[in-house]
């Protein structure tokens, strides 16, 4: 080899892909089983999870008025603008009165239970019968009560009591608007209660009173529990619906809840809706009795005063005998009258621009419920306007506030010209303000320039055209509460509610939401794959054993002559007790490429091999009977020499004695041909060891060790020695100079790395030579390799039938290579 290559380690800075994803398929059973075993676990949980569903129902909320009515008249006209009715719904919605009246109109507290798989279903809605309740009257608290059909007509009610005898009782009122529950004690005398009784009947018992209505014809046999809970409990459960807007700036919110029964869910949200649809209408229809009352009572008064002034008017007339005003007279009274209108006109144009002024002042955002008061002079100015390009600013902020933050640039340019608008528009308002307020001045100026005339006629013709005065303004109000009155019984008839129902709840055969079946398959499959995954990294990272040939080629510079597969007969004289084996193939290889360590031979003496290990238990001396056998059966005049004196093993597989070896010959109680033994191999001849003596090394060492392997290279073709393994002493170095060849065994999955560095390092100082690597106990299936074998002279498990068989896989050895990759 050229001494260069010696001087230089090996090295590999690639990663090998292929031998990694090798390695990974090696593993395939255990990431089948666990696969295996999270989708048993998936569909275990899938099932063993309570489903839960999730419904929904979308409703209007918007502030409804009779169309009849204009803005300028409703009784219940307002400026408009983000109405806070949408928080008030969310809040009622969520409230504990609210739920508690929609749980005790649906009876939630009433369970429907049935066995289930794993616990009890709640079946309200599917169950055959529904509970009809004594209120106010005791019932069992939170106790299973068994109802089972012995008949069409005919159940049988069962209960067992508390051991203790004392059993809590609860009474619902029919009136929840104080204490909606009253809880008492029962003490039971007997241990459980059974008793028969017909549908439809009153069951009157001191621990619970119902009825059983039935919903369709009883099945002998089927059976359902019914509990009563803890009403505070049950609307506490419910107060947890989620409310929220469909569209931002839009008045339609959508209720959503989630339970196990979805016929629960659907009852609840319908009821809850329609609970809130009357409570509503009941509120606005309230509103209009109480002002058409207030009206009332106004009108009431200014019919009286009416009519006073009438008899005034009358009296006066007939006492001062003055009936008709003057010409003059006609002409002021005339003029007054047409004075005081346009002062009421202006007075309720400025109490107008008040109310718009002080909202547009409070609130940022606007709707197209800001309107304009309906009088001529503001519809001429430029407010309309203004509060259109106000409203359209506003809603394009929304609309962009739903996709950016508040500090995105556009938003803040909107919020700037929203600013400035809202500016304008007061400026606008407070300019019409003023001149409404100088036309009042000129009112008022004229009035007063009129009343002066009025002083001027003749005394009896200005109290006529006064009496005439307070009865036409009289007389206007009279007209206006009138009105008022009317429009207020019409809103009371033809109410309508501010909450318009769009979508009902309703069961469309919905998935659960929980658990996720799908999903939970899913992560099953990725947590079956992630786990091996963690197993192999950390079981590869913490292996520090030797699994294939590339890594002795990659961490060493001693070649690899070849490999042996595993063992599996019951000794190790496979070679020659069953020749056409795989294992018997690998040393024929052996034999073969050991042929080119010998080649540099020039004299006639035997070839000497020699066989050496790390440490024990690598099948260094398997490897050496096998050696022996294979050089023997090929004709050669072989002799094998058992040197390892420390663990002698190679007289069991020959089933010889220990007793006499190369340990009597050292130490001279016998002669070289007493020691040297025939075998049953032909052309095989054994020096065992002997018995284990105090110095092995010395023995080992001495001039006579040295004569006999001399001796026996002169008489044998080859000789093979069975040394010591250096990683424990270091007598076989010292022999490696009388030998022509060297094998160091490596045993796969067995030798640790490292313990070939101190033999390499010699080797590539050149301090050793002819040497070679067999790794052995190899095994195709291992997942280190892939491939490799063949080169070498393994091959079996290839060819099925080519080899024979050495050990017939058993049903155990199979499912323990389920749990455990072969090596």
């Amino acid at each position: 080899m050229n001494s260069s290559l010696k001087n230089t380690p090996p090295t590999n800075n690639t990663i090998d892909i292929k031998l990694y994803v090798f390695k990974l398929l090696s593993y395939w059973k255990l990431f089948v089983i666990t696969i295996i075993i999270g989708l048993i676990v998936a569909k275990f949980l899938n099932g063993y999870k309570e489903k839960l569903y999730n419904l929904e129902t979308t409703i209007s909320v918007k502030e409804e008025n009779n169309p009849l009515f204009s803005t300028g008249t409703n009784i219940a006209f307002n400026w408009g603008g983000e109405s806070n009715e949408i928080g008030t719904v969310k809040v009622i919605l969520n409230s504990r009165s609210h739920n508690e009246k929609v749980i005790d109109s649906l009876q939630f507290y009433v369970d429907y239970l049935v066995d289930g798989r794993y616990r009890l279903e709640d079946v309200y809605g599917q169950a055959p019968f529904t509970v009809n309740l004594k209120l106010d009257k005791p019932q069992l608290f939170n106790k299973l009560i068994k109802i089972e059909a012995i008949a069409s007509d005919k159940i049988r009610v069962s209960v067992d009591f508390n051991e203790t005898s004392l059993n809590d009782l609860i009474s619902y009122k029919s009136d929840i608007s104080e204490q909606p529950v009253e809880k008492s004690m029962f003490v039971s005398k007997a241990s459980s209660f059974s008793e028969e009784y017909f549908v439809n009947t009153e069951i009157s018992t001191p621990f619970f009173n119902f009825s059983i209505d039935v919903k369709r014809e009883l099945v002998v046999g089927e059976s359902c529990y019914i509990r009563f809970s803890d009403f505070n409990e049950t609307v506490g459960a419910y107060r947890g619906v989620r409310v929220t807007d469909v569209t931002k700036g839009v008045s339609i919110i959508k209720l959503e809840f989630q339970s196990s029964n979805k016929n629960r869910i659907v009852d609840y949200l319908n009821a809850s809706v329609k609970k809130l649809e009357v409570e509503k209408k009941a509120l606005k229809i309230a509103f209009a009795v109480k002002t058409k009352t207030y009206i009332d009572k106004l009108f009431v008064e200014e019919e009286a005063k009416l009519k006073s002034i009438e008899e005034a008017l009358t009296d006066y007339q007939t006492d001062n005998n003055v009936f008709d005003l003057t010409k003059e007279g006609t002409r002021i009274f005339g003029q007054l009258n047409k004075l005081d209108l346009e002062k009421e006109t202006i007075d309720r144009s400025i109490q107008a621009l008040d109310s718009l002024k002080r909202y547009i002042q409070i609130n940022r955002k606007f709707n197209k419920r800001i309107t304009a008061p309906a009088t001529t002079k503001i519809a001429d100015s430029k407010i309309p306007l203004s509060i259109t390009e106000l409203i359209e600013k506003s809603l394009e902020r929304e609309k962009l506030r739903d996709q950016v933050k508040d500090s995105h640039p556009e938003v803040i340019g909107l919020d700037r010209e929203i600013d400035r608008l809202r500016s304008i528009l007061i400026e606008n308002i407070n300019t019409l303000k003023k001149e409404l307020l100088t036309t009042l001045d000129g009112v008022d100026k004229n009035t007063g320039s009129y009343e002066l005339e009025l002083r001027q006629i003749p005394i009896k013709q200005q109290a006529l055209v006064s009496f005439n005065r307070n009865l036409f303004l009289s007389e206007k109000n009279y007209n206006y509460l009138k009105q008022k009155s009317y429009e207020a019984g019409t809103a009371i008839a033809a109410n309508v509610s501010d909450i318009k129902i769009i979508d009902t709840a309703k069961d469309l055969g919905n998935a659960p939401i929980y658990p996720v079946e799908g999903f939970n398959y899913i992560v099953a499959v990725m947590l079956s794959i992630i786990f091996p995954l963690f197993y192999i990294i950390i079981k590869e990272l913490m292996d520090n054993k030797i699994h294939s040939v590339e890594e002795i080629e990659s961490a060493y510079q001693i070649p690899v002559l070849g490999v042996v597969g595993r063992n599996t007969w019951r000794n190790n004289l496979a070679v020659y007790e069953t020749p056409k084996s795989s294992v018997s193939e690998s040393f024929r290889a052996l034999r073969s490429n050991i042929q080119f360590l010998f080649k540099d031979r020039k004299d006639v003496r035997a070839k000497t091999l020699l066989l050496t290990s790390s440490v024990s238990g690598e099948g260094k001396t398997m490897i050496s009977i096998n050696m022996a056998s294979v050089f023997a059966l090929s004709g050669k005049k072989t002799v094998l020499i058992g040197m390892d004196l420390r663990k002698p093993k190679i007289f069991g597989d020959f089933e010889l004695g220990n007793d006499i070896g190369l340990v009597n010959y050292l130490i001279g109680q016998k002669e070289m041909k007493e020691v040297i033994q025939t075998t049953k191999v032909p052309n095989l001849d054994l020096v065992l060891a002997g018995p284990v003596p105090p110095n092995p090394s010395e023995l080992l060492l001495s001039e006579k060790n040295i004569e006999m392997i001399n001796h026996l290279q002169q008489n044998y073709d080859y000789v093979i020695v069975d040394s010591p393994p250096i990683g424990l002493v270091s007598d076989s170095l010292e022999l490696f100079q009388y030998s022509d060849a060297i094998i160091y065994v490596i045993r796969q999955d067995y030798s640790e790395k490292g313990m070939m560095k101190m033999i390499d390092d010699k080797y590539r100082l050149g301090e050793v030579r002819n040497i070679s690597y067999v790794l052995n106990d190899f095994t195709l299936q291992n997942k280190y390799g892939y491939g490799y074998g063949y080169g070498y002279g393994y091959g079996y498990g290839k060819y099925e039938g080519y080899h024979e068989n050495e050990k017939p896989e058993t049903m155990m050895s199979k499912l323990l290579a389920l749990i455990k990759p072969k090596r």
